[in-house]
């Protein structure tokens, strides 16, 4: 069993993390990225039409509407309601990132960055991996911001989640960090 002080820690930053979700009034995904066509520029891509899957190695650049993903070596895979499952892998040199227009006020996003984005157009999860960060901006400022091992971001539901690796041990603390901005400050400066 973990020591009492890791238990402690892990539920004052979990605490944290449900306190300031509990608060927020976030405005969903732009929905106008569902309907705009997808470009993807590599230094190499592969192409099945027939199963809609698309590889793309080296330098990958994927933009739909407002979504604009990069990163070393990707994979798309449409489902036949045409909704596109991307899955970003950075290099060594470059990490691989996520930058989304938020629903709302104009100058919103949602920008992320680690080793691997995962992004299901679908259901609006974002899930970022290795030494991730996930940052809300709101006129270019940071309004919250998460770091981590892995966080997954839930669009649909506005639900942030960091996880620590399955590996990780007490004297690793923080395993986990979210700066987030008192909700009726940023309601009023918008």
């Amino acid at each position: 069993m973990p020591p009492l002080n890791y238990l402690l820690a892990r539920t004052s930053v979990l605490g944290c993390f449900v306190l300031g979700l509990s608060m927020t009034n976030l405005a969903n995904a732009e929905k106008a990225d569902q309907d705009k066509p997808v470009i993807l520029e590599a230094e190499k891509v592969s192409v099945n039409d027939v199963k809609q899957i698309y590889d793309l190695n080296g330098q990958v650049l994927l933009i739909k509407g407002s979504i604009i993903v990069t990163g070393e070596d990707g994979h798309i895979t449409v489902d036949p309601q045409g909704y596109e499952f991307v899955d970003v892998i950075g290099s060594p040199n470059e990490v691989a990132s996520f930058r989304q227009r938020r629903e709302g006020p104009a100058d919103e996003f949602m920008q992320g960055r680690g080793t691997q984005v995962t992004y299901d157009a679908k259901t609006e999860f974002l899930t970022i991996t290795g030494d991730a960060t996930l940052k809300r901006l709101l006129n270019m400022q940071m309004l919250d911001q998460l770091k981590g091992w892995k966080i997954e971001y839930d669009d649909v539901k506005q639900y942030y989640r960091v996880i620590p690796p399955k590996d990780a041990k007490p004297e690793d603390l923080p395993l986990a960090r979210a700066i987030l901005s008192p909700r009726r400050k940023a309601t009023l400066e918008k």
